[in-house]
């Protein structure tokens, strides 16, 4: 029999701490809608309880009404222009799916079903914030499964010229990253990684761009009927012009903080919380994704405990 999960409107009886020795679950379901960064268009997610083992799958509900699910891992990741996209051995793909990812890992909830009637979850203001938010009022309750983590027993490394991204062994997930964009001199973040300084810290840094590249994105993309920055605007973004962010920076470093974000989502395709020191300079996906690929190609590198 399938075990019992708290209705929607239901709050969970027993809470426990994110990063505990059991794998957990959300205490009930929740809804948000918004549209996509790249395709512009408006979708729906329902993000609910599932049952252990079960990790985060995404379930596509396709225009013909069939459905498609799509587990949350590394090896269905297909590459994607600014954003991190899973595509289904069946052939939908689902993109954009970064932040929410970052928001579950760095909350602690790693079983989910997540419910979208598009290609691509919603953007918002380009923050991690409304899905925390969500993921804490819904609740997070364990499961009663042991949970496995990745703990590192030597340094794993990957670059790309000046970009570099490497993890060691440490206690926890702890990050420090640098980048330098041109007329804001070097930014920097160094932080352990809990579900409070997440959510203080790096949700609230929003994805960036310059704005007339943006705007070039969206014109590219409306001519060519490519799903590409068709939502990117000032609501959806922080836009870069002059030297500048528009409105000002939300926290310190901003864009920094943002990559560390994604750093978080895309680690999680590894389908284990990862415990290690992360010491990044100019990541993006396309490193972290080879990160995630070259630590499952060297299990020696690493154990789960």
């Amino acid at each position: 029999m399938p075990p019992a999960f708290p209705s929607e409107r239901s709050a969970p009886d027993l809470v426990s701490t994110p990063g505990g020795p059991f794998r957990a679950t959300l205490g009930a379901a929740f809804s948000l809608s918004g549209r996509g960064l790249h395709t512009g268009r408006r979708a729906t997610v329902r993000v609910g309880p599932a049952p252990p083992g079960h990790g985060v799958v995404f379930r596509r509900t396709l225009r013909d009404g069939r459905t498609v699910d799509v587990p949350a891992s590394w090896s269905l990741r297909e590459r994607q222009p600014l954003c991190t996209a899973l595509r289904s051995p069946e052939g939908p793909l689902i993109r954009t799916v970064e932040h929410l990812l970052a928001a579950l890992s760095a909350e602690g909830v790693d079983e989910a079903l997540v419910e979208i009637d598009a290609e691509e979850l919603p953007i918002f203001d380009g923050s991690a914030v409304p899905w925390c938010r969500a993921i804490r009022a819904a609740g997070r309750i364990e499961n009663g499964a042991p949970r496995r983590t990745i703990r590192m027993l030597r340094t794993v490394q990957v670059e790309d010229g000046r970009r570099t991204l490497r993890i060691e062994p440490h206690d926890g997930l702890h990050v420090s990253a640098h980048l330098a964009l041109a007329h804001f001199g070097p930014l920097d973040w160094s932080g352990t990684i809990t579900p409070d300084v997440f959510l203080s810290e790096i949700a609230p840094a929003r994805s960036f761009g310059r704005y007339w590249r943006a705007m070039l994105g969206r014109a590219y993309g409306f001519v060519t009927r490519k799903p590409f920055l068709q939502g990117c605007g000032v609501r959806s973004a922080a836009m870069i012009v002059r030297g500048r962010i528009l409105g000002g920076m939300r926290v310190a470093d901003e864009p920094v903080r943002h990559r560390v974000l994604d750093l978080v989502g895309d680690l999680a395709l590894a389908g284990h919380p990862i415990r290690g020191r992360l010491i990044a300079a100019h990541t993006g996906h396309e490193l972290n994704h080879a990160l995630v690929a070259r630590l499952l190609a060297e299990p020696d590198a690493w154990e789960l405990v």
